[in-house]
């Protein structure tokens, strides 16, 4: 079942040549979609994944341009986020339906829904990198070429173990154990997302909604001067600590107060191309509406262990179709796992064409330099 088609997100005009509707996803949910070039069912498909805290509105300027390349291109608001529906965003419910596999599940349900039976890419960003990872490693059948953009998959957990960073990963609690001790005392933020009080501290931020995703956007991003990421060798703790506060939290602080700080002034807001204060408010929209919980999830089903459980299945397996990744060389994400990317290129990958630093990117790095990304997507894309 699908719904009327509309151009808006929201109350917000979505870029010529993309619509929004909802189609059941044969998974449990009713999957609110933008989609490009829906009625030409002969093209190939191509579906992009968000991570958090984003939404399919996302990948606005990429969705056409990929069209024009002679794709239906589809991006999903996935479970937990935006306007799709059929989940829980209470913190007592089960989490076992955001679990990284069932997250795929997800995506195989919506392709077969949309009437295909194969995928010529599937593109995921964030904590959509993992979803985008998982698809083409246990289906490469329906997923014929696999790229990850700002988080670097490292496979199924026995390769996680095997690390190249020379150390065994510790897990993100005896982390935390460790970042608590230290002199200046610091936490990991996904133990902080996973806790009770994340999702109330960020819907109840004192500088209102608004404020708190712009500076959380900004602080992270290429336009905030002091992201300058370098290679951890190891999970020593005075390392980790390196990370800005985005990631490595001061002990005693909220998400909303680790980023007041870096708030932008009104002039670098205004001249902010890749993020307008109408292109925010997509955003602010959609997370009052449902608060972040639901992608709050997802970081429980790491730090808890239930992704670890759910792919051991499939342990062993690589992604052997072709593997691109993409990020900002602005963009502590590639760095925050020691030894992931190369875990990622080595040996979770037996296809890698490239690893893509793009210049004056942090992590949204397909909506601070769109037209990059699309040119390394076109290349790619065109040698398939």
């Amino acid at each position: 079942m699908t719904s009327i088609q509309s151009t808006q997100y929201g109350n917000v005009p979505l870029p010529d040549g993309i619509v929004s509707r909802k189609i059941r996803n044969n998974n449990g949910l009713e999957m609110h979609i933008l989609e490009a070039s829906p009625d030409d069912k002969k093209r190939p498909l191509i579906i992009l994944a968000h991570g958090f805290p984003e939404l399919a509105y996302s990948w606005r300027r990429v969705l056409p341009a990929l069209s024009s390349l002679g794709y239906v291109v589809v991006a999903p608001d996935q479970r937990g986020f935006g306007r799709t529906t059929g989940w829980s965003s209470r913190y007592e419910d089960s989490l076992a339906p955001f679990n990284v596999v069932n997250l795929a599940r997800d995506i195989v349900g919506l392709v077969r829904a949309l009437g295909y039976q194969q995928v010529k890419a599937i593109i995921g960003h964030d904590s959509g990198s993992y979803v985008a990872g998982t698809c083409a490693l246990i289906r490469p059948d329906v997923f014929q070429s696999c790229i990850m953009m700002s988080a670097p998959f490292t496979g199924t957990s026995p390769m996680i173990e095997n690390s190249t960073s020379g150390s065994k990963r510790p897990s993100l609690i005896d982390l935390e154990k460790q970042l608590n001790l230290l002199e200046e005392p610091r936490k990991h933020y996904q133990v902080y997302y996973s806790t009770t009080s994340a999702n109330k501290d960020m819907m109840n931020a004192s500088q209102g909604l608004h404020q708190f995703i712009r500076a959380y956007y900004h602080h992270k991003s290429a336009d905030w001067s002091n992201n300058h990421p370098l290679k951890l060798s190891s999970w020593d703790p005075e390392l980790i600590a390196k990370m800005p506060t985005y990631y490595i939290m001061n002990k005693h602080e909220t998400m909303p107060e680790t980023v007041a700080p870096h708030m932008p002034t009104e002039t670098q807001i205004k001249e902010c191309h890749w993020l307008t204060d109408d292109e925010l408010s997509v955003y602010v929209n959609e997370y009052e509406r449902n608060t972040f919980q639901g992608g709050l999830q997802w970081y429980r089903c790491t730090v808890e262990g239930i992704n670890q459980t759910a792919m051991t299945l499939f342990a062993g397996r690589q992604i052997t179709v072709p593997s691109l990744f993409l990020s900002g060389k602005n963009d502590w994400g590639i760095y925050q796992t020691p030894g992931a990317i190369e875990q990622m290129r080595d040996h979770v990958c037996s296809s890698m064409k490239d690893i893509v630093l793009i210049d004056d990117a942090g992590h949204w790095v397909q909506q601070e330099q769109s037209q990059a990304v699309i040119e390394n997507l076109s290349d790619f894309l065109r040698t398939r």
